[in-house]
């Protein structure tokens, strides 16, 4: 029979060397890139799978060799690009705006410099940019940024062991990129599930939607400050949050002291399978060992509580939801035609 202690002390000491080494690749990481971000009318038709098997049929091809590389030099690249796919969507609709640059001496900020956009992870752009060259030269000006952007986050989800969904295909870029729309469209970490729904729903988004999207969180990796307020003030009671594991929080709080901690250090949101696409995300919130308090509170209510279990028993059932899941995100807000859209050659400047 194994011993409970020694058992607590690896758990402990696993994910502490997680944290650790994840904090030294992304701060290494921040230094290369640190300079990195630096057709026909399509107005009257639907998103199609075949948009392009005319115009540009080798375009998943192409963006698929530019993911893959990208994947291999640097897996952040994954989650980051797929958090950047659901911070477009959000925002004014799956336009690619928030790629766009605010222009130099303007006060009027583009999406991008938003407060809760200033820690997309670089390595996402350089992706997009990669893929978007290479397209440019192979079919220029037919495949828009926000396709280009649909796409490489289904690869990078194929990519880190989820599922590989068709990607519907025909949308404009945005002429209109605000960070002032930013902050009410995008989900906090503090949020209730009640303001969830609320956002998730004018969206067009129910509440299965809401849980499968969260699953995102199977990968990926949260700076301190998104969850320093379960650790050490929960709900101002200056205590600990009591949904979170005991063995969690120790390693947490070693990690990210109450203040004074590092802006680089990062845990990851899942703390068994950080570096795989499945549903150990969920089973972990049954647990007690989400990070974020969105993702706990998702099975501490009981509205979305059944939804998490079923997605936590089948890896299969959370693939297929999050698959439809994605495809309805991808469908926000699409622009269409030159009257509401534009083909950009830099994803990051306006034509």
């Amino acid at each position: 029979m194994s011993n409970p202690f020694i058992s607590s002390l690896s758990f402990f000491f696993r994910l502490l060397i997680i944290i650790i080494t994840i904090s030294i690749a992304a701060e290494c990481s921040k230094k290369t890139h640190k300079q990195a971000r630096t057709g026909t009318d399509g107005g009257e038709h639907e998103l199609k799978v075949d948009y392009y098997s005319k115009s540009c049929p080798k375009v998943e091809k192409l963006i698929s060799s530019v993911t893959a590389e990208m994947f291999n030099a640097a897996p952040i690249t994954a989650p980051s690009t797929i958090r950047l796919f659901f911070h477009d969507c959000f925002v004014d609709g799956c336009d690619a705006s928030v790629l766009i640059t605010s222009k130099p001496g303007s006060k009027d900020l583009a999406e991008l410099d938003a407060q809760v956009n200033k820690n997309l992870a670089k390595e996402a752009f350089v992706s997009i940019k990669k893929a978007k060259t290479l397209v440019e030269s192979k079919c220029p000006g037919v495949v828009s940024c926000a396709d280009i952007l649909a796409i490489s986050a289904r690869n990078f989800v194929n990519l880190t062991g989820g599922p590989y969904y068709e990607v519907k295909k025909g949308r404009w870029d945005g002429k209109i990129s605000k960070a002032a729309r930013v902050g009410s469209n995008i989900p906090r970490p503090n949020n209730t599930v009640d303001e969830l729904i609320k956002l998730f729903g004018s969206k067009g988004l129910d509440l299965k939607d809401l849980v499968a999207l969260s699953g995102a969180h199977t990968i990926g990796f949260a700076h301190c400050q998104s969850f320093l307020r379960r650790l050490y003030d929960h709900q101002g009671t200056n205590k600990s949050d009591p949904s979170i594991d005991p063995r969690l929080l120790k390693a947490l709080r070693m990690s990210c002291p109450r203040s004074g901690g590092s802006d680089h250090v990062v845990a990851p949101f899942d703390v068994t399978t950080p570096f795989t696409f499945d549903y150990e995300y969920y089973r972990n919130l049954e647990a007690k060992l989400g990070i974020l308090p969105t993702d706990q509170a998702l099975f501490t209510d009981p509205r979305t509580r059944p939804i998490v279990m079923e997605l936590g028993r089948d890896n299969k059932k959370f693939h297929k939801a999050f698959s439809k899941a994605m495809e309805k995100m991808g469908s926000i807000g699409v622009k269409r035609g030159k009257k509401h859209g534009e083909k950009r050659k830099d994803c990051s400047k306006h034509m």
